[in-house]
């Protein structure tokens, strides 16, 4: 991240990213250096969520098209003065994709997430990730657009999600899955690197820190907040090693 603050995004200051190839070739190199936290092999179910780094415009996300209440703002822990669930002036430079789950699936329906799904008998965690991107966002890469992963985290609802970081070139058109995702957001790199982020509440239901990643005028929870902190942290600052699979979900995730 460039703590050279120039450009206001949201609550914070940063310095959009370019997507280029001097990107590409840092993120390679500092997930490769990163030794993985990994989860043996067994009767757990597995997952995958894709991280794919893609270019955005600036000012090219002036509305979100999903509101929340102050009632529905309530199940969020902590202080949420200047928080209101929206997500907009975030885009332009390198970005990441991400997810507002539709409301009409029957696990965490109208939650965030990363592109993703449940590992199917055979596939690798690079295999599901590319596989749910075409199914969920309509793009289609291959392997070569793999960067490296990320450390498992292990979900209150019993998954073990592995991140795979990808890279997506040129101008691309994504055609999201109604059925699976009500809107998909491009979310400048930059925005990892506000000086309020991540931020960190206690909740009495446990002893683990609850990991927030504002974005925009919302908060990012685990797993994909902790998921997001590694990637700014190894992929973008290049501190292999450090951990994030302790980092705690909200109440209202749990299920």
């Amino acid at each position: 991240c460039d703590t050279d603050h120039t450009a206001s995004r949201g609550l914070g200051f940063a310095t959009m990213i370019p997507h280029d190839d001097a990107l590409r070739e840092r993120l390679h190199r500092n997930l490769a250096a990163h030794p993985l936290h990994e989860v043996p092999h067994g009767d757990e179910r597995r997952a995958a969520v894709a991280i794919v780094v893609i270019n955005s415009e600036e000012g090219s996300d002036a509305h979100d098209p999903v509101s929340f209440t102050s009632e529905e703002m309530s199940v969020v822990p902590g202080d949420l003065t200047g928080f209101d669930g929206s997500v907009t002036g975030v885009a332009g430079g390198a970005a990441f994709l991400l997810c507002r789950r539709a409301a009409t699936l029957n696990r965490h329906g109208g939650q965030w997430a990363l592109p993703g799904g449940r590992v199917d008998p055979g596939e690798s965690a690079e295999d599901t990730a590319l596989r749910e991107l075409e199914e969920e966002l309509g793009l289609t890469l291959g392997h070569d657009a793999v960067l490296g992963r990320l450390d498992d985290y292990v979900t209150r609802s019993g998954y073990v999600m592995t991140p795979v970081v990808v890279w997506a070139a040129g101008d691309i058109e994504l055609r999201p899955d109604p059925a699976e995702v009500a809107h998909a957001y491009r979310i400048g790199l930059h925005e990892l690197c506000r000086p309020d982020s991540p931020r960190f509440v206690s909740i009495p239901e446990s002893d683990r820190p609850v990991v927030q990643v504002p974005l925009g005028t919302d908060l990012i929870h685990a797993p994909t907040g902790a998921v997001l902190v590694q990637f700014r942290w190894v992929g973008l600052e290049g501190r292999p090693g450090q951990r994030v699979h302790e980092f705690e979900q909200p109440v209202f995730a749990w299920k």
